[in-house]
């Protein structure tokens, strides 16, 4: 299990699915899973983590059999408890060492999990190797950090507390993976002839600035980091992100708005 994985442990799932699903997760996916309505044939997930695409996925195509995966164990226990869905079957899997034989699946899917991948185009190479020759592989990643406004917010005041020696996770990994030429060239490497990319802009509301708070600092690796510094001042970061976040989209709901990039790839 690679360092990513080992970060997603602990409360970091559930924290993580309550706070950060709603907000970030489900609006992308379900502009992800709109794109497979009505799909009839085998989807493999990767990286399916707490399961926000595979039940948006599994009702918008009822005819599908969907496969989900993910590397970090207590990710996938949370999606099995939260996702009841008879067309889905779960699995545990590296998606750089995918256990499925060539050319099984109609489409390959996954949301915001390819910028943890140690080997992007090793990870795309088994993509394309377990994907039928006429099959698709649709991906999204977060776009630039500053073009996502609460997650921004969060890393500039919580690198603020700790000026020597800056917790910084949001910009570094999980925003850090967007170019377009790199992505592109990417999976040109690793087998695929036809790369479509578009912008996807979409409201992300919270509750509240806690609630936003509180799944970006504890229900992320960014809770580690900061717990690597100092324990005691995760509780101190929580604070001072819901001050942030209140200050500037005042009392009552977070209104903020997030931006991936969709990526289609075909073999032929």
């Amino acid at each position: 299990m690679n360092d990513s994985a080992k970060a997603f442990t602990g409360s970091i799932p559930q924290i993580y699915d309550r706070y950060m699903g709603p907000m970030f997760f489900e609006p992308f996916a379900r502009d992800l899973a709109a794109r497979f309505a009505d799909f009839e044939g085998v989807i493999l997930e990767i990286a399916a983590g707490t399961g926000q695409v595979t039940r948006l996925l599994a009702q918008a195509a009822p005819g599908a059999r969907i496969v989900a995966t993910d590397l970090n164990e207590p990710m996938l226990a949370r999606a099995v408890e939260v996702v009841k869905t008879p067309n889905v079957q779960w699995r545990q899997a590296d998606a750089l060492a995918l256990p499925f034989g060539d050319g099984g699946f109609d489409a390959v899917v996954c949301q915001f999990g390819a910028m943890f991948f140690p080997d992007k185009v090793r990870g795309y190479a088994e993509a394309r190797r377990v994907l039928h020759p006429d099959g698709r592989f649709v991906f999204s990643v977060w776009d630039d950090l500053a073009a996502n406004d609460a997650t921004h917010i969060v890393e500039n005041v919580v690198a603020g507390l700790f000026l020597q020696d800056p917790p910084v996770f949001f910009g570094r990994v999980p925003f850090g993976y967007h170019g377009r030429d790199l992505i592109r060239g990417s999976l040109h490497e690793a087998g695929f002839a036809s790369v479509e990319m578009e912008t996807v802009r979409l409201p992300t509301p919270s509750p509240s600035a806690r609630d936003a708070a509180l799944g970006l600092v504890e229900g992320t690796p960014l809770r580690a980091l900061i717990a690597a510094r100092d324990p005691a001042r995760v509780g101190e970061a929580v604070e001072a992100a819901t001050q942030a976040l209140a200050a500037h989209f005042g009392e009552g709901p977070v209104t903020g708005t997030g931006q991936a990039v969709v990526i289609t790839a075909n073999g032929a």
